[in-house]
């Protein structure tokens, strides 16, 4: 169910559509009950960039960040897609930084997180810059650069 009380029963053509519509789809109901996870083991911390550009949601299990304005295009809206593409790139305990197709935001949730400084839950960590938004998987080395300029997957 998606925030809009529409239920969506979508077919996906692969293995990563099925990936990504199922971290979409748990992520669009869950955004919306998502601080209240905070007091639980695996709690969850919303954070934005000081330009409010760029905002995510970080937990010891996942870490997600949408922006709002960049000058990029991501690759091909998938065809199993039926929201937004593109605006979103999460990472997850294992492999890479993906692009998520999303119709929710986790932008403007959370209190600014200034440049120079860090965000860490378990694996994950982000670190604010003037130049964008790094976060990685520190057990991996896989993660994401966002700005408005430019987004780097690894």
């Amino acid at each position: 169910m998606l925030g809009t009380g529409v239920f969506l029963r979508l077919a996906p053509q692969d293995a990563y559509a099925d990936r990504m519509l199922r971290w979409s789809l748990a992520s669009a109901v869950s955004l919306v009950g998502l601080m209240s996870l905070a007091a639980s083991a695996d709690a969850v911390e919303g954070f934005q960039s000081p330009s409010h550009n760029i905002g995510c949601v970080i937990s010891a299990s996942a870490l997600r960040c949408d922006i709002g304005e960049k000058d990029w295009s991501p690759p091909p809206k998938p065809a199993s897609c039926p929201v937004d593409w593109g605006y979103g790139v999460a990472l997850d305990k294992h492999g890479k930084a993906q692009f998520i197709c999303d119709g929710d935001s986790a932008r403007l949730i959370g209190p600014v997180l200034p440049y120079g400084e860090t965000e860490r839950r378990g694996r994950f960590k982000c670190k604010s810059k003037f130049s964008g938004m790094l976060c990685v998987n520190l057990r991996n080395d896989h993660g994401f650069f966002l700005s408005q300029q430019r987004v780097r997957l690894f």
